[in-house]
């Protein structure tokens, strides 16, 4: 007898990953292959948190603690707001699936841009709600466009800001103007996974609307600039209500004791956050440089990754690539989105794309 899937359950088509470095490496019979396709920070974890580690896997045995209450404490005082207001997740992926499962009945509607982190439409479609896709505009968030999607049956509103796959960004301004327009049941969520990257004096203080008990919350990460992507470790700020129900949805012991050591440990590692954001700024220029100068343009990026059209197949380009041992990602068509790495990575990344192009 066949399974009896649920519609919307059949049309998703499952996250594929980018293999290991290992398995490429056999599969190709590439050796020194270097990996610029998943946004991590090439420096690695803080060496705070790597030496709370070892201490920390002495009780494995035991389960984490269920509240986080040290680590949300640190992240509340970090912020200035109080414990309830913040909410761990394996990842700010699971956050965003928790917002789904709390907020979204079936056929109730989310609206999100059409270019952006694809887990937005998986988890909104996972809870059988109505993904409302609004086109970027000069590839970026269109956010009055945004606004005008929204109808009595919008619960939720994705903002990725740094943008993911674009890294551009939507000023304070543009937010703010959406925000005015937008019905008190709408939750915006504003994800910035790529925060600590952001420079620019527009940048927009989120904080500021959950401060003042607005329907917003802010997702940020330990998986980019802090180095701790393996262990999988997220945050949402949001109004004590928002987490409350929240919290009904949210697994059991969902933050594992590992990442909440290393988090916390992390946080307090001012100066590997500014070595990382220093790295990624001095080697974003030297790669936007030698990008521009084989005729491409990068969009301006406030991340730690750029967006290239390379005016050819990129599934091409990227296998291409592949054989030359530089991993990046094929997004669509003509895109790849290359992750800012170490110099050295960097300048074997642009003399293997020069040869791939000159072919």
């Amino acid at each position: 007898m066949p399974l009896k899937v649920h519609p919307d359950i059949a049309s998703l088509v499952p996250y594929v990953p980018g293999k290991p470095i290992e398995e490429l490496e056999r599969e190709l019979g590439i050796t020194r292959a270097i990996k610029l396709a998943s946004n991590e920070n090439p420096l690695g974890p803080s060496p705070k948190a790597l030496a709370v580690l070892s201490e920390a896997a002495r009780t494995l045995n035991r389960y984490p603690d269920g509240g986080a209450h040290r680590l949300r404490g640190a992240l509340a005082d970090r912020f200035k707001l109080t414990p309830d207001h913040v909410i761990l997740g394996n990842g700010s992926d699971e956050i965003i699936g928790l917002l789904a499962r709390a907020f979204l009945a079936p056929g109730d509607e989310a609206v999100m841009a059409d270019q952006t982190f694809v887990i937005y439409k998986m988890e909104v479609t996972a809870t059988h709600g109505v993904p409302i896709v609004v086109p970027l505009k000069e590839w970026r968030h269109d956010l009055p466009a945004m606004a005008d999607a929204v109808t009595p049956r919008t619960r939720l509103l994705f903002v990725c800001n740094p943008n993911n796959p674009t890294g551009t960004m939507v000023s304070a301004s543009e937010v703010d103007t959406m925000m005015a327009r937008l019905p008190e049941q709408v939750i915006v969520v504003f994800d910035e996974a790529y925060y600590e990257y952001a420079h620019s004096r527009d940048f927009p203080d989120t904080l500021r609307l959950v401060k003042q008990n607005r329907n917003a919350i802010v997702l940020r990460t330990f998986s980019k600039v802090y180095g701790l992507a393996g262990l999988r470790i997220g945050y949402g700020m949001t109004t004590p209500e928002i987490t409350g129900y929240l919290n009904r949805v949210r697994p059991p012991f969902n933050a594992n004791s590992l990442a909440q050591r290393a988090a916390l440990a992390a946080l307090e590692d001012e100066e590997h956050v500014a070595r990382s954001r220093a790295m990624n700024q001095a080697e974003m220029t030297t790669v936007l440089a030698g990008i521009t100068a084989l005729g491409l343009r990068p969009l301006p990026s406030e991340a730690n990754f750029l967006y290239v059209d390379v005016g050819q197949d990129g599934r091409k380009v990227f296998e291409a690539l592949l054989r030359e041992s530089v991993i990046v990602r094929h997004i669509e068509g003509r895109m790849l989105r290359i992750t800012i790495g170490l110099p050295e990575e960097n300048g074997r990344f642009l003399q293997a794309l020069k040869k791939v192009l000159n072919r």
